[in-house]
């Protein structure tokens, strides 16, 4: 039975859906004024493993990942571009697809844009107004009255007395309480025109907070399964979601009976470079396509993967290289059982169990993936039909993370991309030939002296049954 760790109860929790059988889920997206970088990759690919499994575990899922394209720094990008909002969010769009593409992930069921739920958003503000939990201040902001709201702070453990011990923000502008946030932003005089919609409250544009509880109530419900995203969301980004999407359904006070918004929290862990996290404040970051310029997606999968998502990473081009020789070592057991092919596995097998267990205790693919070298291990060691069926297992294991889905030589003989590759295949198998040659002529120590000569070049030669001579890059 699944468990997941709920941020909210900060604890695992055996795993009941709302709807039995069918799975909601709404992950935290992208503010497309730039590429993307590792950390968004992250949040990418611990979503789409949480999709993959639970669709293997049966349940029908939806998945929504929202596309911020309205906020302060796509307005500051666009207006120093000289282009239109539209044209600047479009284009970045269109790369987040593209590295996503690359990295062979799952699309969402369903990517709602920000600037299409505008009346949505709108409409959550005018109730949370009628609850008496938001209010339009002096400067024509719209502001969420944080003090009315008791159960402000559940999801972070954070209290309104430590949150405003520690709040430096000024009073200003009609702000009733720094701590409030606002929902509706007043236009200024010299913002572009595509960056205002009417309202009741004048022209203006919706907060960043408001956008995701107007769009996952909209296409998931009032009431849904799961909510993800990074750590760093968690407060304040998901804590407004929560003050304002059970403030507008609601009001100032909760029933015992009332349903949350959300049942399960879930949030990744930061990617660090050289222990600090990576930021773009910081000019630490790394974009997705130029680390893919470098390394195989695969590569990049599996590297973040073999981490449990809820822990941090620190991330390198040593820690990348640490992984692809993981899938080098899957890759090898695999190659061994050329003619292995997909069929359902056997629900019995013990390597099928221990991979359940561990998905199943809040999607832990460290040891998910540490079965699979366990059975790649076997793999090696088996012979006949019984290493062909060994070999299936872990494909098809292998496959429910994305991780395997290639012709094993075709991956042992593409090397890395971090390196010098050097020699090209055509020159391998030349040097291959000879070294036969060399051995057919009896000349034993040439022989060796290719098998050498290619090792330091990073080829790596394996003789098999009746004269045949496979190689791989190291």
């Amino acid at each position: 039975m699944l468990q997941i760790y709920n941020t909210l109860s900060r604890s695992k929790q055996l795993f009941k859906p709302i709807e039995a059988g069918k799975v909601k889920m709404y992950v935290c997206g992208m503010t497309v004024y730039d590429f993307c970088h590792i950390g968004h990759a992250r949040v990418m690919i611990v979503f789409d493993m949480v999709v993959r499994w639970l669709r293997a575990s049966g349940y029908e899922v939806i998945y929504v990942r929202n596309i911020t394209d309205i906020d302060d720094k796509i307005i500051k990008r666009a207006i120093e571009n000289g282009e239109p909002i539209s044209a600047l969010t479009n284009r970045f769009i269109d790369a987040m697809h593209a590295d996503s593409d690359e990295l062979g992930l799952m699309h969402p069921e369903q990517e709602p844009r920000a600037t299409d739920y505008i009346a949505q958003m709108q409409g959550m503000i005018g109730r949370l107004i009628e609850n008496d939990l938001a209010y339009q201040a002096q400067d024509g902001d719209v502001n969420f009255a944080v003090r009315l709201f008791p159960e402000y702070g559940r999801l972070s453990g954070k209290s309104i007395d430590e949150l405003n011990a520690g709040e430096r923000v000024a009073i200003g502008g009609g702000k009733r309480d720094p701590l409030d946030f606002v929902l509706w932003k007043s236009a200024k005089p010299d913002e572009p025109e595509d960056t205002r919609w009417q309202s009741p409250w004048g022209e203006g544009r919706p907060g960043w907070h408001i956008e995701c509880s107007a769009m996952s109530c909209d296409l998931l419900g009032q009431h849904f399964d799961i909510h993800g995203g990074g750590a760093d969301l968690q407060f304040p980004h998901h804590e407004n979601e929560i003050a304002q999407s059970e403030g507008a359904l609601y009001g100032q006070h909760h029933k015992a009976d009332d349903q949350p918004f959300v049942n399960y929290w879930m949030h990744n862990g930061h990617i660090r470079v050289n222990e600090e996290k990576m930021s773009k404040s910081l000019g630490n970051f790394f974009l997705i396509r130029d680390v893919l310029k470098t390394f195989d997606p695969e590569v990049v999968r599996f590297f973040m993967l073999r981490a449990h998502y809820r822990s941090p990473i620190n991330y390198s081009d040593a820690q990348l290289e640490e992984a692809r020789a993981g899938l080098v070592r899957l890759y090898t057991a695999l190659a061994q059982a050329p003619s292995v092919a997909s069929k359902a596995l056997d629900i019995h097998s013990p390597w099928l169990i221990r991979f359940t267990d561990a998905m199943n205790d809040d999607f832990n693919t460290p040891e998910a993936i540490a079965a699979l070298f366990d059975l790649a291990t076997e793999v090696n060691r088996a012979q006949g039909d019984e290493k062909i069926a060994l070999a299936n297992t872990l494909k098809g294991l292998a496959n429910t993370l994305n991780f395997l889905q290639r012709d094993p030589t075709v991956f042992l003989q593409t090397g890395s991309k971090n390196a010098d590759v050097g020699l090209s295949s055509e020159m391998i198998e030349e040097h291959i030939a000879a070294r036969v040659a060399a051995k057919q002529a009896k000349d034993f120590a040439q022989a060796d002296a290719i098998r050498k000569n290619l090792l330091v070049q990073g080829v790596v030669l394996e003789d098999k049954p009746g004269g045949i001579t496979e190689w791989r890059r190291s």
